[in-house]
């Protein structure tokens, strides 16, 4: 098969990113898109010159190959289970799921039915990231001992319209923002051994200051406050700091410490931005990146160039459909972060280290030739 249709079920505000994105990808064609208020459907489709279809028709659709779910996370299951069942393939927007019994299920019904299933983030793919994977592979920082990360603001209520989900089990920073960084840590690390954190919630109640909502108010249900700890099987360890309380602060997004010097990564919710490194002298200076595909600027956001490739990780799920090889944004993988992420907001109720009972490889390294091999 030279393409593998795309249907797309969630037609909300990040759909735009994959209609727009998917055509820079070879092996993939955006054919369909369906939502549960048909009227949201037939906009995306007239925008972007697909069909628009029910639900139901889409999974029916025998020109749909792959279910593309971006949906709400509390039905991410639901709609991928039914992807699985209809033999579909299926990417989801994160999280995947919300409930190891869900991840667990998904995985029996793709390998009774020979079928992938991959899950954002991809941008763990980006040519930065990838940079930095490429000089902890050699041994530029020597063995990796430990490291920080933080992802740390204010909330989604001053910008979202409708951030309800945000502050509602299934939400908050470490479900939202987390997987970015744990996949990123799974990608220059590998895969965690245990975790212990303490969790809160600032507030019981935010007040939304975007339109057209401004003014009205949202229960918290779920903690907005979370510091973790994380050890690697490889006898890392690594702070992670996950907040919608925090008005400011100077931490950075990423950092791993070796035993020979460290290193400094961007916004994992990116492709692109500066990789800075130190040896032994502690002498901090910017990296000479390498000429990667998925680290050039693309777009431009409120006059900042950014590079943007989401996308990427289904495109290498199709080439590995194809080659018949592991795709990177894995369900394994997935999943694992998914219960790192469970395991945290566990530890943060209950005061105990909790110890993952999944593990996986890390993704193979994406180099620019490889990344390369994925563009149209």
């Amino acid at each position: 098969m030279d393409k593998l249709g795309i249907g797309i079920i969630g037609c909300g505000n990040i759909s735009t990113t994959y209609f727009s994105l998917a055509p820079m990808f070879k092996g993939i064609e955006m054919r369909a898109c369906a939502d549960v208020t048909m009227a949201a459907a037939v906009a995306r489709a007239e925008e972007y010159g697909v069909v628009a279809q029910s639900v139901e028709d889409l999974l029916g659709n025998p020109a749909v190959d792959v279910v593309i779910n971006l949906t709400i996370p509390d039905a991410h299951f639901g709609v991928s289970k039914a992807a699985l069942l209809a033999g579909k393939h299926v990417w989801s927007e994160k999280p995947l799921v919300l409930s190891m019994a869900e991840g667990l299920e998904l995985r029996h019904l793709a390998a009774a039915g020979g079928l992938r299933v991959g899950c954002a983030p991809d941008t763990f793919l980006g040519g930065s990231h990838q940079f930095a994977r490429a000089m902890i592979d050699e041994g530029k920082i020597g063995r990796v001992i430990a490291g920080s990360a933080a992802v740390m603001g204010h909330g989604m209520e001053h910008w979202h319209p409708n951030p309800d989900f945000f502050f509602v089990p299934g939400g908050g920073p470490i479900l939202d923002m987390g997987p970015y960084y744990i996949a990123n840590m799974i990608n220059l690390i590998g895969p965690i051994k245990r975790v212990a954190a303490l969790a809160n919630a600032s507030s019981p109640v935010r007040t939304i200051s975007s339109a057209p909502r401004a003014g009205e108010k949202i229960v918290v249900k779920t903690p907005t406050n979370i510091h973790a700890l994380l050890e690697f099987h490889n006898g890392a360890t690594m702070n992670l700091s996950a907040s919608w309380d925090i008005w400011s602060h100077k931490r950075e997004h990423m950092e791993i410490y070796g035993n020979e010097g460290s290193i400094y990564v961007p916004d994992p919710n990116f492709f692109g931005g500066a990789v800075e490194m130190a040896g032994k002298d502690g002498l901090i200076k910017e990296a000479a990146l390498w000429d990667h595909p998925f680290g050039r600027a693309n777009q431009n956001h409120d006059g900042r160039a950014l590079a943007n490739y989401r996308s990427a990780g289904l495109a290498d799920m199709a080439a590995a459909l194809r080659d018949g090889r592991d795709h990177r944004a894995s369900l394994d993988r997935t999943l694992h972060g998914v219960e790192v992420m469970l395991a945290v907001l566990q530890s943060g109720e209950t005061g105990q280290f909790v110890t993952l009972q999944t593990t996986c490889t890390q993704p193979a390294p994406l180099g620019p030739s490889e990344a390369l091999a994925l563009l149209a």
